[in-house]
């Protein structure tokens, strides 16, 4: 089975473990991918809905994996219990519901060894979630598919709380110390969005000005990082 761009840099973040838990499986394609490649012994494939488990047991089923991964039909990470698993990937879901998943069973996220995760939308959100709880960055990571860009940030639980530059919600500081091959299109990408933005705010109003002046200070910032 070939992964696709994202999932496939998403696994190449895990490093081998006994049991890992994939929430929001889908299809249950990263826990076969990894059970396949030796990085699992097994494997906790969840999802909140039905569809999804049932499109995942047809693929352990045929891949025949049905002693290696379990499926759990639930709501995020409250069907692992705490010290169950040893990491878990979080993916494909909003950077909002990425925090609330987190933050609703804190007690097994702290148990964990790592947890990758990888929101679709709203990055700086959860990068700001992750710098003011002060959990740890292990690594972080980018790749473009289908003209997207995807970012995964792999961490851990931890308390240092960092008082960072709000603009590094946006932007990875990992990502441009270790001068990322994409990061130059990915500033270019996200001042295009901005300049974008700029067209559509007509209003005079001081709100609208500020508005206006925070993106412009957005642009000069990021312009400076090309």
């Amino acid at each position: 089975m070939e992964l696709g761009i994202r999932l496939k840099k998403i696994t190449s973040m895990i490093e081998k473990c006994n049991i890992i838990a994939d929430i929001g499986t889908d299809h249950a394609y990263i826990p076969i991918y990894l059970i396949k490649k030796g990085l699992a012994e097994r494997a906790i494939a969840a999802d909140i809905n039905k569809g999804p488990i049932e499109k995942a047991k047809l693929n352990i089923i045929s891949e025949n994996l049905e002693d290696k991964i379990e499926l759990r039909l639930g709501d995020g990470l409250s069907v692992i219990k705490p010290d169950e698993v040893q990491c878990a990937v979080i993916a494909g879901m909003g950077g909002n519901l990425i925090q609330d998943i987190i933050e609703k069973d804190i007690d097994v996220f702290k148990k964990l060894n790592y947890c990758i995760v990888q929101p679709m939308q709203n990055p700086e959100v959860l990068r700001k979630y992750i710098y003011v709880k002060g959990y740890e960055i292990i690594d972080e990571d980018l790749c473009k598919e289908d003209d997207k860009f995807y970012e995964i940030i792999k961490i851990r639980y931890g308390e240092n709380i960092q008082n960072i530059d709000p603009f590094y919600y946006e932007i990875s500081k990992t990502l441009i110390y270790k001068q990322h091959p994409l990061m130059k299109e990915y500033i270019k990408n996200k001042i295009e969005k901005y300049l974008n933005i700029i067209k559509y705010i007509n209003e005079d109003t001081k709100n609208a000005q500020n508005k206006r002046k925070e993106i412009i200070n957005k642009i000069n910032r990021l312009k400076e990082l090309i």
